[in-house]
């Protein structure tokens, strides 16, 4: 097969340089990758939740610091609580099932042995009434000790 491709530099607000590449090897698509424009290549590409923070100096005794650490505190209390609540559950949810699994083992075994029991019961009546049944041609004729035909 052959392998085509083009490349298409771009520069994001970042400062850094996006190569697009299209490949047309067997259906396989290739990632963009980031590359810093820099030559030194000392450039970090910037998740978007914090291009807009500026990293400036934070006053740990202000109201406002306190307030946001404050807040900050609860929430991760309130998700800490939240992931052991899920870990319960899902533990009472496996013993649940558990409980009722062996519950319809045991339910299995006891039908098993009542289909075995119905089984042989079934094919001993068969067997008996075979028995009693006699072959057509041979059957006994019984005659009226007076002859007169009836």
């Amino acid at each position: 097969m052959s392998k085509t491709s083009q490349q298409n530099a771009a520069t994001d607000a970042n400062g850094v340089s996006v190569i697009h590449t299209q490949a047309h090897t067997s259906g396989l698509q290739q990632v963009p990758q980031l590359v810093p424009v820099s030559p030194g290549g000392g450039g970090k590409a910037v998740p978007p939740s914090k291009q807009g923070k500026k990293n400036s100096f934070v006053d740990r005794n202000s109201d406002e610091y306190r307030k946001r650490r404050e807040r900050n505190n609860m929430a991760v209390k309130k998700s800490r609580l939240k992931s052991k609540q899920k870990a319960q559950d899902t533990l009472q949810r496996v013993n649940q099932l558990k409980e009722e699994n062996e519950r319809l083992e045991a339910k299995i075994k006891l039908l098993t042995k009542e289909l075995s029991v119905l089984k042989d019961l079934f094919l001993e009546h068969a067997h008996n009434l075979a028995d009693n049944v006699q072959p057509v041609g041979t059957e006994t004729t019984t005659t009226n000790p007076e002859g007169n035909g009836q």
